[in-house]
């Protein structure tokens, strides 16, 4: 090699080197999975929009549909929502703030079934065996298993039950109810405050039924307090506990939840059935009469069962695009995916008119991890989003190290020579 190639190399491999020190050590954030990748902020999202036949799943086509109006009810609070997507399906001054009784114990279930085991032995103290009202028998100084506690409140309502369950999970009832409204918080239900564990008339103890909708759906995640509210009946110290809810009996389908009454928030009853694959949350609150409440309950899931189905939108894992990679030793490009299926609950008059939004930056910076989020897909009927879920990697991208560059100048620079 002459002398002047020499040169000529040694001056390409200080500029290839100051390029590097440049461009190639700019920061960059690695995105491990499901977390948000490194994008230059030189980087506008794209937005591709594009109509789409989605496929309908076979529930969503009944042999009859029954065309129902709005059902007329007494309850004065009234709400729909359907447990797998959170779909609001029938409201009725559902984001008014009521006194919600013993609806309130679903709330104490979730906190105790988060903070203490099952197996917990939980001394019952005076104030908890005096309790008033709806009771499951509890005896002071005796000890009860956490899972008994939980059946009778749950099941018989018991006050006893819920103020031991304050008492043992928080050390105090004021403590254990500090504990419901954070958890309220956590849980988005906004228009909620809890002042005792049991829902007997108390200042600042109320919520709404879109907010006991919520709780409720959250509740019903917990494959201890599902079990629980669809029992009939329990057996404890002897005795039969029946289960206040009359919907379990009355209703097909039906599989949960709770009741409640005081003077001051009337009949209150939280339902859940399932038919046709769908399982739906009912809540009614200030009914007049039980007769009422169970009616109002019937008539509201009925509407949402004959007026509503489900649609399969688009399935896990299917390719929705790609987005360009800048620095990668290996892919210029890398593919995305839907990261879940996408479901909705529809009217079937309104099951039309469906397209769907992907929204990806134009290019990303390497390293990119598989699994890694990169943007979004939604599903919008006219303008409002009816399923939404990220858009995923399938594959990685290693960044371009200082030799990768190198070599690469150094292909370039052997061909340009010979």
């Amino acid at each position: 090699m002459k002398k002047k190639d020499i040169l000529y190399l040694l001056l390409l491999m200080l500029i290839v080197y100051i390029i590097f020190i440049i461009f190639g050590n700019k920061p960059s954030t690695k995105s491990p999975a499901l977390e948000e990748p490194y994008i230059d902020n030189d980087t506008q999202y794209s937005q591709e929009w594009f109509d789409e036949k989605v496929q309908y799943g076979d529930d969503f086509y009944p042999d009859t549909i029954e065309v129902s109006s709005n059902p007329v009810i007494n309850a004065r609070s009234a709400m729909v929502m359907d447990f797998e997507t959170g779909t609001i399906l029938y409201e009725k001054n559902a984001y008014i703030k009521r006194p919600m009784a013993s609806i309130t114990k679903i709330m104490t279930a979730i906190v105790a079934l988060e903070n203490s085991s099952l197996d917990d032995d939980v001394k019952i103290s005076g104030k908890a065996a005096g309790m008033g009202g709806s009771v499951m028998g509890l005896k002071k100084d005796s000890v009860v298993k956490m899972y008994d506690l939980m059946n009778g409140m749950l099941i018989c309502s018991g006050n006893d039950a819920a103020v031991a369950i304050a008492e043992h999970v928080g050390g105090t009832v004021e403590n254990f109810c500090e504990m419901m409204n954070k958890k309220a918080i956590e849980i988005g239900a906004y228009s909620t405050s809890f002042s005792n564990p049991h829902g007997l008339d108390a200042e600042n103890h109320y919520s709404t039924a879109y907010d006991l909708a919520k709780i409720t759906r959250y509740a019903l995640k917990n494959h201890v307090f599902n079990e629980i509210v669809r029992k009939k009946e329990y057996y404890f110290d002897g005795r039969v506990l029946k289960n206040t809810n009359e919907m379990l009996t009355d209703y097909e389908g039906a599989d949960g939840v709770k009741t409640g009454y005081t003077s001051l928030a009337g009949r209150c009853l939280v339902t859940s059935a399932t038919r046709n694959n769908m399982r739906f949350i009912s809540v009614v609150l200030f009914c007049d009469t039980k007769n009422l409440r169970t009616s109002s309950s019937r008539k509201i899931l009925d509407y949402s069962f004959n007026e509503y189905g489900k649609v399969f939108l688009m399935e896990k894992g299917r390719i929705a695009g790609s987005v360009k990679v800048d620095r990668s030793k290996s892919l210029q490009e890398v593919m995305v995916a839907v990261s879940e299926d996408l479901i909705a609950v529809l009217k079937h008059s309104q099951r039309d008119n469906l397209y769907t939004r992907i929204s990806l930056p134009e290019k990303v910076m390497a390293p990119v991890r598989q699994g890694a989020i990169m943007g979004t897909i939604s599903i919008f009927q006219g303008d409002k989003i009816i399923a939404e879920t990220s858009l995923i990697t399938i594959e990685s991208a290693q960044k371009m190290e200082f030799v990768d560059y190198f070599r690469n100048v150094m292909k370039k620079w052997f061909i340009i020579i010979h």
